[in-house]
This record gives C-alpha cells, structure tokens and sequence, in this order.
C-alpha cells in the first residue's frame, strides 16, 4: 500500500572530493517531472503549440491533445492527427525542432504566466544537501550537524547515507523543459545532462532508461531498480516508475487525485510538496525489501 504523508498548505555539478566517493553510501537518481509537480506553466506550451502549428499549416489548431504525463512526441503525433493532418510522424521531428526553437520566445511567455509551485524550491534546495560535490553529502544531517538542516529525514534522526543526484524526467522538449525552468529560478539544483526528454521517445518509461544511462555516464555509478525515484503528479509517472522499478513519489498538484495517484501505484503520495521534510522523508526512504 502507497504511503500517504505531508500535509497540504504547509543543479548537482560532478565534483569528484566530496563524501560519496569516500564512504559506502547509497546513491539516488531523482528524477522531477516538471509541469503541475515543479511547475504551472501558465499554459505556455499550448500556445507554443498553437504558434508551431499555424507556421507549419496555416491555419489555426482546433485543440491540442492531451498533454498530462504524455511526451512530446506523442503528444504532436496525436495533436497532428486530432487536427486531420495526413501522415503526421512525416511532421513530427519538424514540429518538435520549431517548437525547440521557440524557447526565447516561450521564455518570455513563462516570465509572464508561469510560478513555481509552492514548496518546490525549497524542496530542490533541501535535496541539494546531499548532493554529489557538497561537504556534508553522503554524511548524513542529524542534529547539530554543519551543512543541512536537523531532522530532513523527517524521523529528527540522521538522514540515510546518501548522495542525490537530481535531475528532470519529462515530456517537454529540452530546451523548453530548460526554459520553464529558469524562467522560476529552479534549475540551479538540477543536473539537466543527466535527465530525459520528451523529444527522445515517445513512451515515458523509455526516459527513465536513457537518464539512469546519462546519470550513470557522468557520475560512475548504477542507478538501476530502487536507486531511481520518480516524482510526478499523473498516474503515467507512476506508470513508467514501476515499469522500470524505479520508486514513484507523487504528488496530487495536477488533475489527478491523491487517491487515484495511490491506486495507481505510487510508493508514496503527497499533497504536494510543501511540507520539505515530507517530500524529504519520502525520496530517500529505504525500500522494504
């Protein structure tokens, strides 16, 4: 049975000295979604959507695709469809490279439309603590101690040895997974070369291998099975988590329920992520054997 916890209304650089290459510790892979789990976007990617479209085909979209825990890939695919375009996979890499381009634009826009949803930095900033290249990583951070706050783990004891390593799995093209997220300021924390996105694959649970790949390029290190968490909002992160066998933590910020997002089999289900020592507790639980 999922575990849900918290309570609503309350980028790791490589840097080889640091406690995790010194110590036997466990190593982490998080992988953040980024629209309704980091973000609300404001609706920027529909009107990108939207601006794509009426370049490639002269004529207004009648109505994107559903986009909720989908990549961009199949999203396009099934928006060119929807909108009666023969042969849409001829378009889709065509349809993805402007949309790519558009982000100076879409930068704009999300200066303008999108917010950071409420917890979410404070949540990179408290993972951060452990962070491959930062002292106190892979040392825990109980009481007293220098580096992290007391009791992150939420039990006021010492955290896990652990290193985390954070990155983004998400359904956006790169560079407009890379935008919205400067565009709030949350990016700082995330090592965006060791994440996944949506103009790779169309199938979510495809990422997941090719960031447990990239993670473990960059840092030396097997990210496979439980050393991989996913945080997501949609019953399609907890999809591609559990057909990986990865952990899913999710958190009800978007259009599905926290019970639907238990029935769906998230390891653990939040309100959202407000409450920092939850969502902290949540991602660096050792699993049950």
């Amino acid at each position: 049975m999922p575990t849900l916890c918290g309570s609503a209304g309350h980028t790791a650089r490589p840097v080889w000295r640091d406690a995790c290459y010194r110590r036997r510790v466990r190593w982490l892979l998080v992988l953040w979604d980024v629209d309704f789990t980091l973000i609300n976007a404001g609706g920027v990617g529909a009107r990108l959507y939207r601006m794509v479209f009426r370049d490639m085909f002269g004529t207004e979209l009648p109505g994107a695709a559903d986009m909720a825990g989908r990549t961009d890939r199949a999203i396009v695919l099934d928006t060119l469809a929807r909108a009666g375009i023969p042969e849409p996979r001829q378009h889709l890499d065509q349809f993805l490279a402007r949309l790519a381009a558009l982000a100076p634009t879409g930068h704009e826009l999300a200066v303008q439309h999108s917010r950071a949803l409420p917890g979410a930095s404070a949540a990179l900033d408290a993972l951060a603590a452990f962070a491959p290249g930062r002292d106190n990583a892979g040392a825990g951070t109980g009481h007293g101690q220098e580096g992290g706050p007391a009791g992150l783990d939420g039990t006021g004891d010492r955290a896990p040895d652990v290193c985390v390593v954070q990155s983004v799995l998400t359904g956006n093209v790169r560079r407009m997974a890379e935008m919205k997220l400067r565009a709030v300021g949350l990016d700082a924390h995330l090592d965006l070369e060791a994440g996944a996105y949506g103009d790779s694959h169309e199938v979510r649970s495809e990422l997941v291998h090719l960031a447990r790949g990239n993670a473990a390029r960059r840092y030396d290190r097997d990210f496979s099975g439980t050393a991989t968490v996913l945080v997501g909002d949609t019953p399609l992160d907890v999809a591609a988590a559990r057909a990986t066998g990865a952990r899913a933590v999710a958190v009800a910020t978007g259009g599905t329920s926290a019970d639907e997002l238990a029935d769906s089999g998230a390891d653990v289900v939040l309100p959202d992520l407000t409450d920092t020592a939850a969502v902290v507790s949540a991602i660096l639980a050792v699993p049950d054997p």
